[in-house]
């Protein structure tokens, strides 16, 4: 997690009053998710983080502002939409694979879940180019997708998506991005279990801030920490330290002792079991 952005209602936002007992800012004005999420990608865009790709819900993926942004900062997508989504060459996205023969349809896995693969089927097709921003020149430089992925167990349950990406780009790849959601919302709930993320209770927008802030800091030190334990590899077995409990093994029974108390001792070896 690399930025937070807090939605603030235009009921809030009209009420100047009411933003001042909270502490939010003056010059803060109403935005929609969308609008955040546009800020938020261009900071990253600015930073030294190596931005490649961008994935979202629906919420995001519909909104034409947003992809618009992307294509014109050459950063390439997966972005899930709604099966009304209007795509280049169908009015209706569903409508475009409802067309698909049954061929296209192929059963992928975009990953490992808490049960294993994700598998599913899945079909892509390749979109028709938009001159104006798929082009450098005359020159084809960037694809457009639709990705669909049908439950195997429950086939009426359709998702899909939209992507922007280089030419060299593999349906395969995409299908590996657009799989990227789960482990995104996997440290989403990492962070909100083991970090309190969304264990705020807060009258002023301060206190929202600072309490985010460190809850994606500790998150960060979490992950890394776990991160140099598997480049470090499991080798080393990490061994229980010794027990509070008065309980002693005693050959092939148990003996109670007293704090300090010795049992039956290894003369041999100058160990106590």
């Amino acid at each position: 997690m690399a930025d937070r952005e807090l939605y603030i209602p235009k009921s809030w936002t009209e009420d100047r009053e009411r933003c001042r007992a909270a502490k939010v800012p003056d010059d803060w004005e109403f935005a929609t998710k969308g609008d955040l999420a546009r800020h938020m990608v261009l900071r990253a865009l600015g930073s030294p983080l190596p931005i490649t790709w961008v994935t979202a819900d629906s919420a995001y993926g519909q909104e034409s502002r947003f992809r618009r942004l992307l294509e014109q900062s050459g950063v390439g997508y997966v972005l899930a939409v709604p099966k009304s989504q209007f795509t280049v060459g169908c009015p209706r996205i569903e409508g475009l694979f409802a067309q698909a023969p049954d061929e296209a349809w192929e059963k992928i896995s975009c990953g490992n879940g808490a049960k294993g693969p994700r598998v599913y089927h899945g079909a892509t097709v390749r979109l028709p180019a938009v001159a104006e921003s798929d082009h450098q020149g005359e020159v084809l430089h960037r694809m457009r997708w639709a990705l669909a992925r049908r439950s195997i167990r429950k086939p009426d349950e359709i998702a899909y998506c939209l992507a922007y990406a280089p030419l060299e780009t593999t349906a395969q790849e995409l299908v590996r991005i657009a799989g990227t959601r789960w482990a995104i919302e996997e440290g989403f709930q990492a962070a909100k279990n083991e970090c309190g993320l969304d264990q705020y209770e807060v009258r002023r927008y301060p206190g929202w801030y600072r309490h985010i802030t460190l809850a994606m800091l500790a998150h960060a030190f979490l992950a890394a920490t776990a991160h140099q334990d598997r480049e470090r590899g499991a080798g080393r077995v990490r061994q229980p330290g010794p027990s509070s409990s008065q309980w002693r093994r005693f050959g092939d029974s148990w003996q109670l002792v007293g704090p300090g108390s010795r049992t039956c001792t290894d003369v041999e070896a100058g160990t106590t079991r």
